[in-house]
């Protein structure tokens, strides 16, 4: 199924492809709770960028490998390359237009990162 999002002012859409239900993970890291970021990772060929690349900013902090990327107008950060995944995408389901009902929330302990990220290591491989 293909799943349609924006930021808030809509400068940046994006695409992506992923299954009928849902499986997304809810992080208590600082950032996340910050953010309400609510985590679907998909393999990079799963994402398109559809509009809005020059509008587009990063932010980093501690490794430095996760690229949280927002909205230079608006301060939305709809999607980013995750550290657990740097070789796919992970996008805000909050920020899909509209937002998908058919979901399973899963709790997920980003305060304690070193000991779960390998949880989340197979998320961005294809399935192709």
């Amino acid at each position: 199924m293909k799943y349609q999002g924006s930021c808030h002012c809509k400068k940046v859409t994006f695409e992506v492809e992923a299954p009928d239900h849902l499986e997304v993970d809810d992080c208590n890291c600082s950032i996340c709770v910050k953010t309400g970021f609510l985590h679907l990772i998909v393999p990079l060929t799963k994402f398109t960028l559809l509009s809005g690349h020059h509008n587009l900013s990063n932010y980093t902090f501690n490794t430095g490998v996760a690229q949280h990327t927002f909205c230079k107008t608006c301060g939305i950060k709809a999607f980013y390359t995750p550290r657990s995944n740097p070789d796919g995408m992970d996008v805000n389901i909050r920020c899909f237009d509209p937002l998908p009902s058919n979901m399973t929330v899963t709790p997920f302990d980003g305060v304690n990162w070193e000991k779960n990220a390998d949880d989340l290591a197979h998320k961005s491989v294809a399935d192709d």
